[in-house]
């Protein structure tokens, strides 16, 4: 693990691969209560195709340390974040993947400064871009953050309830909920960001979308799986990004998202239909 330094915070990365590849370096950016390891959940194999692949925990998730100020989670921060980590690493151009609060970052990131951006990985985006503002949904979140500020996981998952997915798939998606929240240092900190992240603005809804230049891969999860991404946000996206690619998994399978392998396995053939590759 490495130190990263941003606006006054340090991050944890780390870096796995060809520092050598020919291909842009492939940076991920995790979601909200996630950590790095929650984007290709721990799979290897992009790095082992010879891409040089480098993680980092969000501003008060994982391993980093929290904001110098509690209101500082917005969307904002955590694209300034993204580019004082390329920076630091000395990364002109790059690959950026993204899962749920990290796809609306890197898309944000992509907006701000597309000459930086060789391509462009949405995994299970969760919104248009705008702040949450039904209050039924911002209540609940605030119930989660106060749980997990109370009682850490435990807290969290009292207020969670039972997961409104298929019974076959609940205790997995709870399991994965625990042990997700179990790798914070600060769960205090994740509170913040819940309460600040939902009532921040990414983007400008579907106007923003239709300026994405960069080839751009969709990764879907059906609402029977995964309801807090709908595919319908993943379509909308394929439908106003020029040159975007949706996938998916087969019906009756297990969301593609949460298959390390299977989903490194997508990003790398999307990789080399868009002609980047480590071979290059």
């Amino acid at each position: 693990m490495q130190r990263l330094h941003a606006a006054g915070v340090e991050l944890a990365g780390e870096a796995a691969g060809d520092r050598e590849s020919a291909a842009p370096p492939l940076v991920l950016a995790h979601g909200l209560t996630a950590t790095r390891r929650y984007v290709v959940h721990g799979s290897k194999l992009l790095s082992r195709s010879g891409y040089r692949v480098i993680a980092y925990d969000a501003r008060g998730h994982g391993d980093s340390n929290p904001a110098p100020d509690r209101t500082e989670y917005a969307y904002s921060d955590l694209v300034a974040d993204l580019g004082r980590v390329l920076d630091e690493l000395e990364l002109e151009r790059v690959v950026l993947a993204g899962a749920s609060m990290g796809a609306a970052t890197t898309l944000a990131f992509a907006l701000e400064q597309p000459q930086r951006v060789a391509a462009l990985v949405q995994i299970t985006p969760a919104h248009l871009g705008l702040p949450q503002t039904d209050e039924h949904e911002l209540a609940r979140w605030d119930a989660l953050a106060d749980g997990l500020e109370r009682d850490g996981p435990d807290g969290f998952l009292r207020v969670y309830g039972e997961p409104p997915v298929e019974p076959r798939f609940r205790k997995l998606v709870l399991e994965a909920i625990r042990q997700r929240l179990e790798r914070h240092v600060n769960p205090g900190a994740v509170a913040d960001a819940i309460r600040v992240v939902v009532r921040s603005k990414a983007f400008d809804g579907v106007p923003a979308l239709q300026q994405v230049s960069a080839p751009t891969l969709v990764v879907a999860s059906s609402d029977e799986l995964d309801p807090e991404h709908p595919y319908e946000v993943a379509r909308l996206y394929v439908e106003h990004i020029e040159g975007a690619e949706l996938v998916s998994e087969e019906p009756g399978a297990s969301p593609l998202a949460w298959r390390g392998a299977a989903l490194s396995r997508a990003i790398d053939d999307f990789l080399k239909r868009t002609d980047i590759r480590p071979d290059a």
